[in-house]
C-alpha cells in the first residue's frame, strides 16, 4: 500500500526561457510562498491523517493480540476438559467391563440356580405323583393308623411333619430364589444401561469439545493471518508518514529559500530604482545645464506615457512595421512583432507587470530583454529587441511602465527602433505562440 507524492516546487527552473514563472508581480511572488505554505499544510494534514491511521492499526493489532490470547486460553481450557472427559470415558469403560463381568458371573449363577429350581421342581413333581398314587392326603392318615405302638405312632407323626415341612420349604425357596433372580437381573441391567448412557454422554461431550477446539484453532489461525496483514499495513503507513515528514522538511526549506530569494529581489529592485532615479536626476541636471548655457541637445529624450489598464505601449514613436507579412529587401517574410522607431534618447518601458527571465546580447536581437507576465491566470511573454542598452537583469521584478532600457540599433537592425514581440505563453525560436501586440496594446 505504498503511496508516492511528487511535488515540483523548483522556482529557479522558471527563470529559463521556455519554462515561464507565474511570479509576475510582487503579489504573485508572495503568492508563491503562500502556495508553498499551502502545500506544506496539505502535507501536514495528510501526515496527521496517516498518523491517525497508524494509531488505529496499533489499536487493531493490540485487540488482535488480546483475541489471540483469549482464544489460546479457551483452547487450553477445552484441552483440559477433553483430557478430563477422556479420563472419565476410560473410567466408564472400565466400569462397563467390570459390570459386564458381573453380568457374565450372574448369568453363570442364574444357570446354576435354574438347575436347582429344575431339580426342586422334579422333586415336587415326584411328591405330587406319590400323593396321587397313595390317594392324596388320606395316605398320611393310613401311615399314622398303621403304627404298631405309641412310639411308632410318634415316629410316624414326626416323619409326616418332616415331609410336609420339606415340601413347603422347597416351595418357599423356589419363590425366594426366583424373586432374587429377577431383582439381580433388574439391578445389573439398570447399572449397565446407566453406564452405557453415561459413556454415550461423555463421548458426545468429547465430540463437541473436539469440534469447539477445531473451530478455536481455525479462528486463531485467521487471527494470525489478520495480524500479519495489520503489521504490513502499519509498516506501509509508517513509511508513508516518514516520506511526508521528509516532504514537510523539504517544503520548509523551499519556503525559507523562496523568502530569502524574494527578499534579495526586493533589495536588488530597490537598488535598481535608486540607480534609475540617480540616472534620471543626472539627465535632468545635464538638460538644465544645457538649457542654462543656451546649448541644445542633439538627441532629445522622448518620454513614453504609461497607459491605464493592464498593458501599456513599450515606447513612443512611429510604427514602421506591423505584425504579419511584409517585404524586406525585396523578399516576403512574416514579421512576428511590431517595430517602433524614434530619434533621440528613447526610453523603453515594461509593457505590463512582470518578471525578467533573461537580459543579454543576441547577434540577431542585439541587446534584448525577455519578461514574463501572469495576467488573469494566463502566462504571456514580451520581447524588447535592438536596444542600445538594458537597465534590468535576469530575475528582476518590474512594474508596468518601469524603464528597462533605451531604444537602439544593435544586432540585425537597420536604424534605431524597438522590435517588440508578444507571446501568449512562452517564447520559442519558432515563434509558435506569437500574437499581434495590437490585440492587447494601443500604440
Amino acid at each position: 500500500m505504498n503511496k508516492k507524492y511528487f511535488i515540483s516546487l523548483s522556482i529557479a527552473a522558471a527563470l529559463t526561457i521556455g519554462s515561464l514563472p507565474t511570479l509576475a508581480t510582487t503579489a504573485s511572488a508572495n503568492s508563491s510562498v503562500e502556495d508553498l505554505k499551502k502545500q506544506q499544510g496539505d502535507v501536514s494534514s495528510k501526515k496527521e491523517e496517516v498518523n491517525g491511521k497508524i494509531n488505529e492499526k496499533k489499536s487493531q493489532i493490540d485487540q488482535n493480540i488480546n483475541k489471540q490470547k483469549d482464544i489460546q486460553s479457551q483452547i487450553a481450557e477445552i484441552s483440559t476438559q477433553l483430557k478430563d472427559t477422556e479420563t472419565k470415558i476410560t473410567e466408564k469403560t472400565k466400569e462397563i467391563d467390570e459390570t459386564t463381568a458381573k453380568i457374565n458371573k450372574l448369568k453363570a449363577d442364574i444357570e446354576e440356580l435354574e438347575k436347582k429350581i429344575e431339580e426342586r421342581n422334579e422333586l415336587l413333581k415326584e411328591r405330587a405323583r406319590a400323593i396321587q398314587e397313595k390317594g392324596g392326603s388320606a395316605n398320611y392318615l393310613d401311615v399314622l393308623l398303621g403304627a404298631n405302638s405309641f412310639g411308632d405312632f410318634i415316629n410316624r407323626v414326626t416323619a409326616v411333619n418332616t415331609i410336609v415341612s420339606a415340601d413347603k420349604k422347597i416351595m418357599d425357596e423356589q419363590k425366594r430364589d426366583q424373586a432374587e433372580l429377577e431383582k439381580k437381573q433388574a439391578e445389573v441391567e439398570k447399572e449397565l444401561a446407566d453406564l452405557e448412557a453415561s459413556k454415550a454422554n461423555l463421548e458426545s461431550l468429547k465430540k463437541d469439545l473436539d469440534s469447539q477446539k477445531a473451530k478455536k484453532a481455525e479462528l486463531f489461525k485467521q487471527l494470525e493471518a489478520q495480524q500479519a496483514t495489520l503489521k504490513v499495513e502499519k509498516a506501509d503507513l509508517e513509511k508513508e508518514s516518514e516520506e511526508l515528514s521528509k516532504m514537510e522538511h523539504q517544503l520548509e526549506g523551499e519556503i525559507q529559500a523562496e523568502q530569502a530569494r524574494l527578499a534579495e529581489l526586493a533589495r536588488k529592485r530597490e537598488q535598481e530604482r535608486k540607480r534609475q532615479a540617480e540616472a534620471e536626476a543626472a539627465k535632468r541636471a545635464t538638460a538644465q545645464e544645457q538649457a542654462t548655457s543656451g546649448g541644445s541637445s542633439s538627441t532629445p529624450t522622448v518620454t513614453t506615457p504609461v497607459s491605464s489598464g493592464t498593458w501599456t505601449a513599450p515606447a513612443h514613436g512611429t510604427i514602421t512595421t506591423n505584425f504579419g507579412w511584409d517585404t524586406l529587401n525585396g523578399k516576403q517574410r512574416f514579421h512576428y512583432g511590431t517595430d517602433i522607431a524614434a530619434h533621440g534618447s528613447v526610453p523603453i518601458s515594461a509593457a505590463a507587470d512582470g518578471y525578467v527571465i533573461k537580459s543579454h546580447y543576441s547577434s540577431s536581437y542585439g541587446n534584448v530583454v525577455y519578461i514574463t507576465h501572469s495576467i488573469n491566470g494566463q502566462t504571456f511573454t514580451t520581447v524588447y529587441a535592438h536596444m542600445s542598452s538594458s537597465l534590468v537583469s535576469t530575475g528582476q521584478a518590474v512594474n508596468k511602465g518601469d524603464q528597462i532600457g533605451y531604444m537602439g540599433n544593435t544586432g540585425y537592425s537597420f536604424g534605431q527602433h524597438l522590435h517588440f514581440e508578444l507571446y501568449r505563453g512562452s517564447w520559442s525560436a519558432s515563434h509558435a505562440n506569437a500574437v499581434d501586440p495590437r490585440q492587447y496594446i494601443n500604440f
